[in-house]
């Protein structure tokens, strides 16, 4: 599915730059490099198949700073790559431990973890006025789990790494020349494999589960073109 879903964003943004072929061969009035540091609100939606106690996973919010860099290979496509992590609280709910003496729902406190989750996406820029420049997006994530903390209640917890897709739109506000406002919306589509070392609760208990975090990030900040 993901594949295809590659190939149909390659050949629409084929299509497009082909589009724009003859105009952009012949502009030259644009700047092809931009950065921007944005305030992102990253808001997960969470879901999780839990083996063994069941229940669900809830992941909290977070709000970061992020550096972001973009280059346009013609004045109407770009790619962009963001940089930034992020530090998430996570415990299961309506957990099923009346096995091992406990209730049998209850919330399971599972720690935190950092994400380190660069991605890069081609954009498509749109030019309906001097100041107001709209533009859609997609591409690939990687996300680097890192910085474990399993908290007071499982002896470890474990991520694999993991790719993901992400679309996006957003638009420019340009205040010059140079300098722009931004406000950029993106969603990920993430799922990672979690594996809970619960053997200090009871002898040999492992937890398997199967995470999605499909985080929304919310962005607003500034930039400068050169």
């Amino acid at each position: 599915m993901k594949k295809i879903l590659f190939a149909a964003i390659a050949l629409s943004l084929f299509g497009l730059n082909q589009a724009q072929a003859q105009d952009d061969e012949n502009t030259t009035d644009f700047k092809k490099w931009q950065v921007r540091l944005r305030g992102v609100g990253v808001i997960p939606d969470e879901s999780a198949d839990i083996s063994t106690i069941g229940g669900n996973v809830a992941i909290s919010n977070s709000f970061i700073p992020e550096l972001d860099f973009t280059y346009y290979f013609t004045k109407h496509i770009a790619a962009e790559l963001i940089l930034g992590t992020t530090k998430h609280d996570v415990h299961t709910t309506a957990s099923d431990i009346s096995a091992i003496g406990g209730p049998s729902s209850t919330n399971v406190d599972l720690g935190s973890v950092w994400l380190l989750p660069p991605t890069l996406t081609v954009q498509y820029h749109f030019y309906p006025g001097k100041v107001f420049r709209p533009y859609v997006g997609a591409g690939v994530n990687y996300t680097i789990f890192y910085s474990v903390d399993e908290g007071s209640t499982v002896k470890d917890v474990s991520y694999d790494n993991a790719f993901g897709y992400a679309f996006q739109g957003g638009f420019d506000l340009m205040l010059n020349d140079t300098f722009f406002i931004n406000v950029d919306c993106k969603k990920i589509f993430l799922k990672t494999d979690v594996s809970v070392d619960a053997s200090n609760l009871a002898p040999g208990l492992s937890i398997p589960a199967k995470v999605d975090i499909n985080p929304l990030l919310l962005g607003f900040g500034v930039g400068m073109k050169f």
